[in-house]
């Protein structure tokens, strides 16, 4: 192996470290989002609303896409 690292090695830490990123960001998106509404998520998921699990679903999509973007547009 030269003195850079390989590409292929390269791209699985970007993938790992990105993953990471993605599941803490989700995990504070969530937590922050369960402090500005006057309900508790984890309660309310346990009960069957479907609208808060929709609610959370969204979220957890625009924060994956968000940070998906931020981290496929640096590595140009």
């Amino acid at each position: 192996m030269s003195s850079q690292l390989d590409p292929i090695v390269l791209n699985f830490l970007y993938v790992i470290l990105g993953g990471v990123l993605t599941l803490l960001f989700m995990k504070l998106g969530c937590s922050m989002f369960n402090k500005i509404v006057s309900f508790n998520i984890s309660d309310e998921l346990g009960k069957g609303n479907v609208a808060v699990g929709l609610m959370v679903m969204g979220l957890f999509i625009g924060v994956g896409t968000a940070l998906g973007l931020v981290i496929g547009l640096g590595l140009s």
